[in-house]
């Protein structure tokens, strides 16, 4: 009884409510589940331990999402980001701060509810820190590709491989991030489903009230959509409580995202406007990409003219080294032991030799001749 449940261990998180005011909470899962109206799975993709990709999911109460470095829970009324000593995440509460606070004391005519306005940081600070990566990535490329243009050696093509695993994983982030808000643009429903502001109002309104005593038991009891304890209650009872709560999220969701469809220009203008940013991101890595392949493609060129060159090489030093054979030949036939004329004349040795160099210099030139004919070589 003294063991805690596994995964229910207390964490340590920012909340930012909609006046700008920040604090440190710490709170369990199970608390955060139930304070969000979220699965267990949603809050998985928070998890500092695992690795997921961007991800921006919208739900009845609240918005999850996972761009980056930010990994939050966006509600109507606060934003709840794991506490981190990340530069980012820092950066993301002052701004946050800062854009609520002059909205408080300016208002815009464009207002933007305060979930959009926390959703709108996050996707600026994620398409900010790539495209500064990307930036830096180019920085760092091009003058490397350049000088293995010039000098190719083991280092610099060690290099350029390093440099090119970074940028297929910094491309396969931003093509996440792009296609996720590409994703959300296309889908309707999910815009609606963001609406949490609207959602609130309109669950707060008195027809929802006297709608919602309809759940109501007849003695005057609690909700079914109340907080239930799950050590407490009988099984049979919160299963009961489960199902009831299941089927006025999915009546609440319907009607909202029914009313949400008719008014999600505002933001779908807004992620547009980041869909924007991060596809000028993707066409710098992409742009990249394509000279990385372009100096690949020169020095393939430049190692198949040296590989070709040697080839040539070694085409006229095995045709040589044949012609040499021949004077072996001869000298290992007029070393045989035996007795002719010819070894009789003083002059014997020189027509021999020059015999053997003008037949050996022909069948040179016949080699070369034959060579130049097939285009082995351009001579």
């Amino acid at each position: 009884m003294g063991l805690k449940k596994r995964g229910q261990g207390l964490r340590s998180w920012i909340r930012v409510d909609s006046s700008g005011n920040s604090q440190i909470i710490e709170v369990d899962k199970f608390t955060m589940m139930r304070r969000c109206d979220l699965p267990a799975r949603d809050l998985r993709l928070l998890d500092p331990l695992f690795v997921y990709p961007s991800t921006i999911l919208g739900r009845e109460k609240a918005i999850v999402v996972n761009l980056e470095q930010i990994r939050c829970i966006i509600t109507a009324d606060e934003v709840l980001l794991l506490n981190s000593l990340d530069n980012y995440v820092l950066q993301y509460v002052v701004e946050l701060q800062r854009r609520l606070t002059t909205a408080a004391v300016a208002p815009s005519p464009d207002y933007l509810p305060f979930e959009f306005r926390a959703l709108e940081v996050a996707l600026e600070a994620a398409c900010t820190f790539l495209d500064s990566q990307a930036a830096e990535l180019e920085i760092e490329a091009y003058p490397l590709l350049d000088e293995l243009t010039s000098k190719i050696s083991t280092l610099n093509l060690e290099r350029v491989r390093r440099l090119k695993s970074r940028l297929v994983a910094l491309t396969r982030r931003v093509q996440k991030v792009r296609d996720e808000i590409e994703q959300l643009m296309d889908d309707d429903g999910d815009m609606a489903e963001m609406y949490l502001t609207e959602k609130k109002s309109r669950m707060e309104s008195p027809f929802h009230e006297q709608g919602s005593m309809g759940f109501r038991s007849n003695d005057g009891g609690v909700s079914a959509s109340a907080p239930v304890s799950p050590v407490s209650s009988p099984p049979d009872s919160r299963r009961l409580d489960k199902c009831l709560s299941i089927a006025r999220s999915r009546h609440e969701s319907m009607r909202s995202s029914e009313s949400g469809t008719e008014s999600i220009e505002e933001l779908e203008m807004l992620l547009e406007a980041y869909f924007v940013v991060i596809d000028s991101t993707l066409n710098k890595l992409t742009s990249l990409k394509e000279y990385i392949d372009d100096t690949e493609d020169f020095i393939n060129i430049q190692l198949d003219n040296v590989r070709n060159q040697l080839i040539q090489f070694e085409l006229i030093l095995t045709t040589a080294t044949f012609v040499v054979a021949i004077f072996g030949v001869v000298a290992g036939i007029f070393g045989m032991n035996f007795a002719i004329p010819l070894f009789d004349n003083p002059g014997a040795f020189k027509w021999v030799l020059m015999i053997t160099a003008v037949c050996g210099i022909t069948i040179f030139c016949a080699f070369v001749w034959f060579f130049k004919y097939r285009r082995l070589m351009p001579l």
